[in-house]
């Protein structure tokens, strides 16, 4: 599950919040009333999201942004003149009034796109031997050769074939040389 944390200037705001997402099994972490209260419930958990209003005490909604960048996800519930002009990462905002519903969709959209984040390994490149890239060289020069394909066509021809039968491009290149030698 990921990190919650509500926070309104007003108590009763993150108390109606919290039991709205309580009610529909969304834990919640931590209430807070100010930046700094936010700041530090942050810096304890490492990450989530955010459930907040645009003015606080001690500072407002960009300075959180600011603060929290790539760590949190934040959803914004302010009105609609504070929704329009915003240029910051990893914001969602909700217009006053709120309706529970559009409230619900949000938090659980956001909530899959960092649980999906959490998930996701980095890409990193496929480091293949020099054998299996003289594989993948000779079956490219092959389809270029018989095919009139340009390399990057006869690269691309191999990636889908791969993609398909579901191998490795090295085990395609083999089968591809194997056919036509």
């Amino acid at each position: 599950m990921t990190n919650i944390i509500i926070a309104f200037p007003r108590l009763d705001n993150a108390r109606s919040i919290k039991k709205i997402l309580i009610q529909n099994g969304y834990p919640v972490a931590a209430l807070c009333t100010t930046g700094a209260q936010v700041l530090q419930s942050a810096g304890e958990l490492g990450s989530g999201l955010l459930v907040c209003g645009c003015r606080f005490p001690d500072m407002v909604y960009p300075e959180l942004c600011e603060y929290l960048h790539g760590q949190f996800e934040i959803l914004l519930v302010a009105s609609p003149g504070n929704c329009v002009n915003r240029q910051v990462e990893n914001l969602v905002c909700l217009s006053m009034p709120v309706k529970v519903y559009e409230l619900l969709q949000t938090v659980e959209m956001m909530e899959y796109t960092i649980s999906h984040r959490r998930k996701k390994p980095e890409a990193k490149p496929i480091k293949r031997s020099r054998e299996e890239d003289m594989l993948i060289a000779g079956a490219k020069a092959l389809l270029m050769e018989r095919n009139n394909l340009s390399e990057a066509e006869a690269h691309r021809y191999i990636q889908k074939r791969s993609m398909d039968n579901g191998t490795g491009m090295t085990e395609t290149a083999q089968m591809i040389l194997s056919l036509f030698l």
